[in-house]
């Protein structure tokens, strides 16, 4: 340890930098961010938090959040900060007689869904298996699962905080309520530090279809036309299917194409629904299985590699785009940065259960979206990393002027107007609430209301 820090008041498991554990527990998913924190605490408990908190105020040291370490931008980690760690907080409790399901802060979506699959219960979760399962719904939260069961944060319940004076906070539809409706969307570490979560569980579902569809080599008006047969299909179609739709072009494959797609019914039925992408040309790969909702998730979690070097974010398309804005799109993918491996245009759907429920239920502004938009390079090397951050940065504007806002779980430092790309009308709500539960700025980072 540190000898020239004073640790005195700090519980749980703490890493400085003289630690042999320090590297590794630095490291994020997103291997293409460096953050060196003074401190990173794992906590085990809602007292190991508390004695963070305070001890990190005594000693004027900024405080960050990490659970599953996937912030696009690193913002869950910092130079010269307290990290408050919470990934050894991952416990589970389902109560079957009363439909609900509480986790833990640090518990992962792939742990969520396992736990769930024993009962035979979906949770509109995400697809990488170790994001932290809070974190993503305080963000909202995007999933296959959401046009049928909406947006991560529409199941919950409860949420349990501990704020800047290290205490206790309940935050539901009768007690705080307005703290609760904040939370739900709002992105994680701006109020507080929530230590668990209480959802309604959803019907059980047995058997769902896995969707692939999968191009090589493909030409450029190939991407086009998918690209207008996404938009037109995720419109209209039920809820029990969602789609995520990539155009990429890779270093090893050329332009590709990649649709994923869950249809909670059975492999006949998504057949036909995905007829229109079949036909639009010869197809490399096509596979519709139905499986167990469990196997399922497991394949789509399996898809994402152990970590990735890469530049991200997505924004929210309100009104269909039109064929121009479409090849300005395709045109950000048209040269790799030098030592890009891979970049991409992705399409999220959006809509069914998502765009039902009310603006005012929740923070998540941008719920009648049809879908989000999100651009991506990946990188091995991070002797890179400048060159593909610096091509982001060039093409970020051309998909922010076709679109309305940005997601706050897909973050990026260049989003112009970050508040209102988030919030939208839900800012100066948001700001009013976090000065009442935050008056000390206690959770302030870059990007922080």
């Amino acid at each position: 340890m540190n000898k020239a820090l004073d640790l005195t008041g700090l519980t749980g498991r703490i890493v400085t930098r003289e630690d042999d554990l320090y590297e590794d527990a630095r490291t994020m998913w997103n291997r293409g961010i460096d953050k060196y924190p003074l401190i990173i605490c794992y906590c085990k408990n809602e007292e190991d938090i508390k004695n963070a908190i305070l001890w990190a105020r005594k000693h004027e040291i900024a405080i960050r959040i990490r659970s599953g370490g996937h912030h696009y931008d690193g913002y869950s980690s910092g130079n010269d900060v307290f990290v408050i760690d919470v990934s050894q907080m991952n416990g589970m409790m389902m109560d079957e007689e009363a439909g609900t399901l509480t986790i833990e802060a640090g518990a992962r979506n792939r742990e969520v869904y396992e736990f769930l699959a024993q009962k035979g219960y979906p949770f509109p979760g995400g697809t990488c298996p170790t994001v932290g399962a809070v974190g993503y719904t305080l963000g909202g939260g995007w999933g296959y699962s959401g046009r049928l069961l909406g947006i991560g944060c529409d199941a919950v319940q409860e949420i349990r905080m501990i704020d800047g004076n290290g205490e206790v906070v309940i935050a539901n539809r009768n007690e705080n309520p307005e703290l609760f409706w904040a939370l739900k969307g709002s992105g994680g570490g701006q109020f507080g530090v929530v230590t668990s979560i209480r959802f309604g569980l959803p019907a059980k579902r047995e058997k769902a279809t896995l969707i692939r569809i999968e191009y090589h080599e493909v030409q450029r008006n190939d991407q086009l036309e998918m690209f207008k047969c996404y938009q037109e299909i995720i419109q209209s179609a039920c809820d029990e299917v969602n789609f995520k739709l990539s155009l990429s072009y890779s270093k090893e494959k050329g332009r590709g194409i990649l649709l994923l797609g869950a249809y909670y019914g059975e492999a006949k039925e998504a057949h036909q629904i995905i007829a229109p992408f079949v036909q639009l040309g010869r197809e490399l790969y096509i596979s519709v299985k139905t499986m167990s909702v469990i196997d399922m998730n497991r394949w789509l979690q399996d898809a994402h590699p152990d970590y990735e070097h890469y530049k991200s974010s997505g924004r929210f398309v309100t009104k269909a785009l039109t064929e121009e804005q479409m090849n300005s799109a395709l045109d950000c993918i048209e040269e790799r940065a030098e030592g890009s491996v891979f970049m991409a245009l992705s399409c999220y759907g959006m809509g069914g259960q998502m765009s039902r429920g009310s603006r005012e239920d929740s923070s998540f502004y941008y719920r009648d979206s049809l879908y989000i938009l999100g651009i991506q390079t990946v990188w091995e090397d991070n002797q890179y990393r400048k060159e593909n951050r610096e091509w982001f940065k060039e093409r970020f504007p051309k998909i922010e002027e076709m679109t309305a806002g940005s997601f706050v779980n897909f973050p990026a430092g260049e989003i112009r107007d970050y508040k209102k790309a988030y919030y939208s009308e839900h800012q100066a709500k948001l700001e009013q609430i976090r000065k009442q539960y935050d008056m000390h700025g206690v959770f302030t980072f870059e990007q922080s209301l």
